[in-house]
């Protein structure tokens, strides 16, 4: 099995996959307080998600952060699959911390004390843009063949 990344994607891969995997799991055991908590704050900054439950937003959420993770964790999903679905999951969390009331200090984007668990989903979201333009694997089929040297070296390999 070939990986689908790069060897310079494994450290922002597996810290920021182990990471959100461990979120959703602990979701999935969340209590009803807290599923309330989660709801909440969601619809707060997203008022269309009062349509569902607290219970089945926690459920969502939690299966959500653990497909993101699976995905970031798997080495066969490609760099820039991943990060796609990070940049979208982390999107929405920094719209949770730019809309919910409190979380900033006034006229700032500097985090409040309250702000600051949301405000650090800023990295991911970093992560999830670089990963965006991560540029495709080369390959020796993509080598660039623009000298004697270099084409004579690929004739080994066929390309």
């Amino acid at each position: 099995m070939t990986m689908a990344y790069e060897p310079r994607d494994v450290a922002p891969r597996l810290a920021t996959g182990a990471f959100i995997l461990n979120s959703g799991l602990s979701k999935l055991k969340a209590d009803e307080a807290t599923a309330q908590g989660l709801h909440g704050m969601a619809c707060t900054a997203y008022p269309f998600l009062e349509k569902l439950g607290a219970g089945r937003f926690t459920r969502l959420l939690a299966c959500t952060e653990i497909a993101v993770g699976g995905a970031l964790l798997a080495p066969f999903v490609p760099t820039r699959v991943a990060g796609l679905a990070l940049t979208g999951f982390s999107g929405g969390l920094v719209g949770l911390y730019l809309r919910v009331p409190g979380m900033r200090q006034e006229g700032s984007l500097r985090p409040t004390q309250d702000g600051i668990a949301l405000a650090k989903d800023t990295w991911m979201l970093g992560i999830g843009l670089g990963f965006l333009g991560a540029g495709p694997r080369r390959t020796c089929a993509t080598a660039s063949h623009r000298s004697r040297r270099s084409a004579r070296s690929h004739s080994r390999c066929g390309c």
